[in-house]
């Protein structure tokens, strides 16, 4: 097929670019750049994602440009502009507060390392460069000018069909970096696709070579499955490739584990968890992981007593829970949240029980939102009742901030004046204060001295 067999175009209506003008700037830019580089006789279009979303009518969050103009042109055009890649052309241009990448065509060689090409030829033919990219959809070229799209390898077809295909051979490209089994993952349930049966297969036969790629760049492309969207599609594909059982071994072994069908009538704790992550929408990334893991220690406790039962699951799935995000190297403050959700699940049904100051407690932990955000999900997802969710929402209407975090009535400087030693005892006397403070029977510092002298005589101290 010829170049000009294979072009196909698609003019963009004015109300779409229009719209994407209102919502951002950075089109503007990158169009100014586009532009620049052909009054110098150079090509340049937009490539990648951002045709693709525009061709969706979805906003694009990158403008990236693909020009035949070489590397050193492009520094000598923009002056403001940093070689960010050298060896694969790649320039970064700064402009009205944006950063806009121009890398110019090129072809290549064999990726011996499973992430880089070994070898880069600079090319000055469009249809050249969009052969070495990963996805169809993603090899879209948009002309700056006339806003025709140029589609070199049947692109703009798949993304009209909703398909994910590989360019050329799958496992080629699946070879050249091994990440992008996983990208065609975040593709397919972020956009609501379907993966192409060859590319598809060509996964399941290279799912075991995930683990060639660095824990961080797995990382960062679960949370991207997690967080943009069709998470609980990202996940029955992530099972479906056999990718989930390379990577997430623990969260595969929920299927099949059945549980108490009075409170969770939804099925196992697979269909559980994915029917929470159906829920999601817009989460953090904490709140995403705390939902995929609330219920990882249910298989290693399952047991039938009187019913089925799962004795200990919050601990012990803080335990897996923390081995997961360990080996995918998230950062401590992200697992200490995760964490904290996987801990605490269980909490609220206890929540209408609780004393003044237990309460309380409960209701100030840290990022207590997306504790609550986790419990209405985890209703939601099972018996589909809300009566704690909405007490627990009414206490905290109810409860001015003052008295959930009141100031100290005394302090251990307070305690050692009176004649206390320095020492663990002390952490006692201060905590039995704040839970009389905070049930209301203590309000002054002469009232919570007292009560320390009561209940901690200094004689036994």
């Amino acid at each position: 097929m010829t170049n000009e067999a294979a072009k196909v175009k698609l003019v963009l209506t004015q109300a779409t670019i229009s719209s994407v003008v209102e919502q951002t700037s950075q089109l503007s830019t990158a169009r100014e750049i586009a532009l620049t580089l052909r009054a110098q006789g150079n090509q340049a279009f937009f490539v990648g994602g951002c045709v693709r979303d525009l061709l969706l009518g979805r906003p694009a969050k990158d403008f990236d440009i693909v020009t035949d103009a070489r590397p050193d042109e492009v520094t000598r055009l923009f002056p403001s502009a940093n070689l960010v890649g050298a060896h694969f052309g790649v320039v970064l241009v700064r402009s009205g507060g944006h950063a806009i990448e121009v890398a110019t065509f090129r072809s290549e060689g064999a990726y011996s390392d499973s992430r880089h090409p070994d070898a880069v030829v600079f090319e000055t033919e469009p249809a050249k460069d969009v052969m070495r990219r990963d996805f169809s959809i993603n090899a879209l070229l948009l002309d700056p000018e006339t806003d025709d799209v140029l589609d070199f390898v049947g692109g703009r077809a798949d993304l009209e069909a909703g398909i994910i295909r590989a360019i050329g051979t799958p496992h080629r490209r699946f070879e050249e970096d091994h990440l992008r089994m996983l990208r065609a993952i975040r593709f397919a349930a972020r956009l609501g696709f379907t993966i192409e049966p060859g590319t598809l297969a060509a996964i399941r036969e290279l799912a075991p070579q995930i683990h060639s790629v660095s824990p961080e760049r797995v990382r960062d492309e679960l949370i991207r499955i997690l967080t943009e969207g069709g998470a609980r599609r990202g996940f029955e594909l992530l099972d479906e490739s056999g990718l989930l059982h390379e990577l997430l071994l623990e969260i595969e072994r929920m299927k099949g584990v059945q549980q108490p069908p009075q409170f969770h009538p939804e099925g196992d704790v697979w269909i559980h968890t994915l029917m929470m992550l159906e829920g999601l929408e817009h989460p953090t990334p904490e709140l995403a992981l705390g939902v995929l893991l609330h219920d990882v220690g249910k298989p290693p406790t399952f047991r039938i007593a009187d019913r089925i039962r799962f004795d200990g699951h919050p601990e012990v799935g803080v335990g897996i829970a923390k081995d997961i995000l360990s080996r995918l190297r998230f950062p401590n403050d992200t697992i200490d949240q995760v964490l904290r959700l996987v801990a605490n699940h269980m909490r609220f049904m206890n929540a209408p029980k609780m004393n003044s100051s237990t309460l309380k407690r409960f209701l100030r932990m840290e990022r207590f939102e997306e504790h609550l955000a986790l419990h209405r999900l985890d209703c939601l997802s099972s018996n589909g009742r809300l009566a704690t969710w909405e007490f627990v929402q009414q206490k905290l209407a109810e409860l001015p901030p003052e008295q959930l975090r009141p100031p100290r009535l005394i302090t251990g400087e307070d305690l050692i004046a009176a004649g206390y030693q320095p020492g663990p005892l002390m952490k006692a006397m201060l905590t039995a204060v704040e839970d009389a403070q905070l049930e209301g029977a203590i309000a002054t510092a002469e009232e919570a001295l007292a009560l320390v002298r009561v209940s901690f005589p200094i004689s036994a101290n």
